[in-house]
C-alpha cells in the first residue's frame, strides 16, 4: 500500500492507496512543534485503528508547505514504517509545466492539484482549494500551469471577525436560515458563506474569460462540499484531489 502525506498549514491530510483506489484517509491538526516520534506515533495509531498492519504500508510519498514539517514526516516514516517517502520537490517527475514567473514560489499542493487535474479531469481548468488560503489555479488547455489567485481562507475571515472586534462571537461555518441574518450569529455566517460564494463566481467568471468557455472548475479542500452546495459554478467537487496527485506524481517516478 502507498501513504500519502499532504502538509498544509491548518490540516494534514494523510490517505492509503491499494493501486489506483483510495482508502482510509484522516485529516489532523497541524501542530508546528510536535517532533518526528509524536507524528509517527500518530499515524501508526490511525493506521493500525483501520485494521491495516504497518508492514503493509510498501511506500509513502508527501507534498508540505511548512517546511520544518517535512523532516519531521520523512523521519517519522523512517523511524515508525521503514521506509523513505519521496519528497515532492524540484527534481521530482510531476507532468505540470509551470509558467510562473519565479515556480520556486509555487507551493508544492498546487502542483500536486494539477497533477491529478490534468490526469482525472483535463483541461482548461480552474482548480479552486478552500484551504487556510482561498486559492484558484489556473490550467491552460496545453496543460500549462499559468499561475492563480490567492485570498484569505474562510476560516481565517471568521477567526479575524472574532478577533479584532469586541461583540462579534466565533460562529460555526454553516448555511444559516436566510441570506439576510436576523441576529448576529446569522449575520455572520451569511457573510461568510455567501460571501465567499459570491468570491468564487466571481473569480471563476475572470478565469473562464481567460482560460475559455470550457473551463472546468474543479474544488477541493476541507470546506468544499460546504460551498460547493450554494453555486452552480463548479463542475466536480475532489475532497481528496491532493492525495490523488500524489499517488500520480509517485507512480511517475518509478520507472
Amino acid at each position: 500500500m502507498l501513504l500519502t502525506i499532504d502538509i498544509g498549514n491548518t490540516n494534514i491530510t494523510l490517505g492509503l492507496y491499494e493501486g489506483s483506489i483510495l482508502g482510509p484517509r484522516w485529516r489532523i491538526s497541524t501542530v508546528h512543534n510536535r517532533t518526528s516520534d509524536e507524528y509517527g506515533l500518530q499515524m501508526a495509531g490511525m493506521i493500525q485503528h483501520s485494521g491495516i498492519a504497518l508492514s503493509s504500508i510498501k511506500s509513502a510519498v508527501l507534498a508540505s508547505v511548512v517546511p520544518p514539517l517535512t523532516s519531521t514526516f520523512v523521519h517519522a516514516c523512517q523511524a515508525y514504517l521503514h521506509l523513505e517517502p519521496l519528497v515532492v520537490d524540484a527534481g521530482v517527475k510531476t507532468g505540470v509545466r509551470v509558467r510562473y514567473e519565479d515556480p520556486r514560489q509555487v507551493g508544492a499542493d498546487r502542483v500536486v492539484d494539477v497533477a491529478a487535474v490534468l490526469k482525472l479531469y483535463g483541461t482548461p481548468a480552474c482548480i479552486v482549494d478552500f484551504g487556510t488560503a482561498t486559492t484558484f489555479d489556473a490550467v491552460a488547455a496545453n496543460g500549462d500551469y499559468l499561475g492563480g489567485a490567492i485570498a484569505p481562507g474562510i476560516q481565517i475571515a471568521a477567526d479575524a471577525l472574532f478577533q479584532r472586534t469586541s461583540k462579534l462571537p466565533r460562529v460555526d461555518l454553516v448555511r444559516p436560515p436566510s441570506a439576510i441574518g436576523r441576529n448576529t450569529v446569522h449575520s455572520m455566517q451569511s457573510g461568510l458563506l455567501y460571501g465567499y460564494v459570491g468570491l468564487v463566481e466571481g473569480m471563476v467568471a475572470r478565469f473562464r474569460q481567460e482560460l475559455g468557455a470550457g473551463m472546468k472548475v474543479i474544488a477541493t479542500g476541507g470546506l468544499a462540499v460546504l460551498l460547493a452546495e450554494e453555486t452552480q459554478v463548479i463542475d466536480i467537487i475532489a475532497p481528496w484531489l491532493t492525495l490523488d496527485g500524489l499517488r500520480i506524481i509517485w507512480e511517475m517516478n518509478q520507472n
